[in-house]
């Protein structure tokens, strides 16, 4: 083989392995993507029913159910629009409670039940992810402005 040859072998080798690496590194970067949803999103079905994902806003006021094991807590998520219930194995924040903003990571079931793998409540009373602050503003917004029109027609 001849010296030029064999450069531009090693040459399209390396760019072989190159390009297999960054492929294995999105590939790897994709499968761990964790999109945010609201409520609403879900109950609309904008949300990837095979895929984990996030849901947040605030724990639905009366929603908070121990099961008998005491391991597992049913409750909803909601924007004020809608709500979406959730099951959850394991502790809760100690921050967790009704009325308070938290986002839950997991999937959603056929059922329409979220199977939540992961809880976060927010850390003090001003905070909450901006994504679930819009979604809870839009939401209210939206049923304000629908009170508004269903006050007119009457």
């Amino acid at each position: 083989m001849k010296p030029r040859t064999k450069r531009l072998a090693l040459l399209g080798g390396a760019a072989a392995l190159f390009v297999g690496a960054i492929a294995l590194v999105l590939t790897a970067f994709q499968q761990n993507l964790v999109f945010f949803h609201t409520p609403t999103d879900v109950a609309e079905g904008r949300a990837p029913a095979e895929r984990a994902f996030r849901i947040g806003g605030l724990v639905e006021e009366g929603s908070i159910v121990r099961e008998a094991d005491g391991v597992t807590v049913r409750f909803a998520i909601t924007d004020t629009a809608q709500a979406i219930p959730v099951t959850y194995r394991g502790s809760l924040p100690d921050l967790f409670q009704e009325g308070k903003g938290a986002v839950v990571q997991g999937k959603l079931g056929p059922d329409g039940l979220f199977q939540a793998s992961e809880v976060l409540a927010k850390h003090d009373e001003n905070y909450m992810p901006v994504e679930a602050q819009y979604a809870i503003d839009k939401a209210q917004a939206q049923a304000q402005a629908q009170a508004a029109a269903d006050t007119v027609q009457k």
